[in-house]
């Protein structure tokens, strides 16, 4: 199991759209083979800053199986106009 980390910045004033739209992929992720859940965090002290934790049951199952499916292009259909640049994205393992 390995955790996608999107750290993803909003344009100010569409943070509620952004996470409406986050809401709206819940489906989407959960319908894609090997993820297995996802949470978005909120910064308390940069309230445009997000990251969204997703798991999944390899980085395959995110990169090549997610990237290259219709959910992916619903998850960015409901939250790609809200980036305020490109998400940056990695993962890992849980090590402790």
């Amino acid at each position: 199991m390995v955790t996608e980390f999107a750290e993803i910045e909003i344009i100010p004033g569409t943070e509620a759209q952004f996470i409406a739209g986050v809401e709206a992929s819940r489906e989407a992720f959960l319908r894609s083979p090997g993820c297995h859940g996802l949470e978005l965090h909120r910064s308390i002290e940069s309230p445009q800053h997000f990251v969204l934790l997703v798991k999944w049951e390899s980085v395959a199952h995110h990169m090549e199986k997610f990237r290259g499916a219709p959910e992916f292009q619903v998850w960015r259909g409901n939250v790609g106009q809200f980036f305020a640049m490109a998400p940056k994205v990695w993962h890992s393992n849980t090590v402790a």
